[in-house]
C-alpha cells in the first residue's frame, strides 16, 4: 500500500507540473489534477484487479478487447467532463483563457493512457514472475519428491541380500550348535558383521573397498562352512590402492546371485572371482558353474543390481553377462572416486 500511494502521488505530480505549462490558475491546477488522478486510478485498477487477471491472462481476448474499449470510452467521457467543468467553472466559459495542453482532450487522454498501460505492463511482468517463481517451486518440488523416491529405492535395492541366505546360514549354524562343532563361534562372529554391514553400513553413500571386500569373503566363509566339500571358491584381488572407495553392497549382491542362481557340476559349485583396480576404474568378473542352458534364468538379481548401477552411475558403467558352457559369467567395469 505505501508503494501504491508513492506511485499515484508522483503520477499526481506528473499531471501538476505538465499541464502548468502556460497557467497561473494553481487552484484550477490542483482540481485538474486531481480529477484526472483519480480517473486514471480507477480505470488502472479495473485493468490491473479485473480485465487483465480475468480477461487477458486467460487467453479471453475478444472479450478483453471489448472491455478494453468500454475503459477507454469512460477514460475520454471523464478527460472531456473535467475539461467542461473547468470551462464553466474556472473560466468563466472564456476558451482562450484555457492552457493549451488542457484544451487538447487528446493530449490529456494520451497521458492518461499512457499511466494506465504501465500500470498494467507491470502488472502483468509481475504476474508473470510470480507464475515463473510458482514454476520453479514446483519443479523443485517435483524434482525433490523423485530424489526421495529415488532414495529409497535405491535404499531397497541395497538391501537385497536374499532371505534365503539368512535361512540357510541360520540352519547350519543350528546344525553347528547341536554337534558343538569349533566352526559356530567364528561363523556367528561372520554372519554379526555381515549383518552390521547389510543393515548400518548401507547407508552410507560410499565406503571403503576393502570393507566391501572383507564382507565378500564374510560371505564366502560362510557359505563354505555350509557347503562342506561341495563348493570351490577362488578370489583374486588385484588392487592399485586400499583406499578407494565404492558404494556400498554393490560387489556382494554379485557374489549372492552367483550361489543362488549356480549349481554344482559333479557335485562341485565353482565360482571365480576376479576384482583389479587402477586409478580411474574397477573391473570385477565373476564366473559361477550353472546347468541353466537360458540366460533369461538369471532370476531378477541381475536386474536389481543393474537398476541400482544405472541410479548411482547412470549411462557410465558397463555390466555384460554370458551363459556358456555351463558357465555363467558376469563382468562389471565402473569408475572409482578416491579419498
Amino acid at each position: 500500500m505505501p508503494l501504491h500511494l508513492l506511485f499515484w502521488g508522483c503520477v499526481w505530480f506528473f499531471f501538476y507540473l505538465f499541464f502548468s505549462a502556460g497557467s497561473q490558475n494553481n487552484t484550477f491546477l490542483l482540481w485538474f489534477s486531481s480529477i484526472i488522478s483519480v480517473i486514471t486510478i480507477t480505470t488502472s485498477y479495473v485493468f490491473i484487479s479485473n480485465l487483465v487477471p480475468n480477461y487477458l491472462l486467460t487467453q479471453k481476448y475478444w472479450l478483453f478487447l471489448l472491455y478494453t474499449v468500454y475503459a477507454c470510452i469512460f477514460t475520454l467521457f471523464g478527460v472531456l467532463l473535467t475539461i467542461l467543468l473547468g470551462y464553466v467553472f474556472f473560466f468563466n466559459l472564456e476558451f482562450q483563457n484555457i492552457p493549451t495542453l488542457i484544451k487538447s482532450p487528446s493530449v490529456i487522454s494520451i497521458c492518461v493512457l499512457f499511466i494506465i498501460t504501465l500500470v498494467s505492463g507491470l502488472k502483468i511482468l509481475i504476474y508473470n514472475y510470480r507464475a515463473l517463481d510458482e514454476k520453479q517451486n514446483l519443479k523443485n518440488k517435483f524434482l525433490e519428491t523423485q530424489l526421495q523416491l529415488k532414495e529409497q529405492e535405491l535404499k531397497f535395492l541395497k538391501m537385497q541380500i536374499h532371505p534365503h541366505f539368512l535361512f540357510n546360514t541360520l540352519n547350519t549354524l543350528y546344525g553347528f550348535t547341536l554337534k558343538k562343532a569349533d566352526e559356530a563361534p567364528d561363523m556367528i562372529l561372520r554372519l554379526s558383521n555381515l549383518l552390521d554391514y547389510i543393515l548400518y553400513q548401507v547407508e552410507k553413500p560410499l565406503v571403503l573397498l576393502s570393507d566391501e571386500i572383507q564382507h565378500i569373503e564374510d560371505y564366502i566363509a560362510l557359505e563354505k562352512m555350509r557347503f562342506q566339500q561341495g563348493l570351490v571358491v577362488h578370489f583374486k584381488k588385484d588392487l592399485y590402492q586400499e583406499n578407494l572407495q565404492i558404494a556400498p553392497m554393490l560387489l556382494l549382491p554379485f557374489v549372492e546371485n552367483a550361489f543362488k542362481h549356480g549349481n554344482p557340476i559333479q557335485g562341485v559349485l565353482k565360482i571365480d572371482l576376479h576384482l583389479t583396480t587402477t586409478e580411474t576404474e574397477l573391473v570385477f568378473t565373476i564366473h559361477n558353474s550353472t546347468k541353466k542352458q537360458k540366460e533369461s534364468q538369471k532370476g531378477i538379481g541381475l536386474d536389481n543390481i543393474q537398476k541400482r548401477l544405472t541410479m548411482l552411475y547412470h549411462q557410465n558403467f558397463q555390466l555384460q553377462t554370458q551363459l556358456r558352457q555351463n558357465t555363467f559369467t558376469a563382468a562389471l567395469i565402473i569408475p572409482l572416486k578416491n579419498d
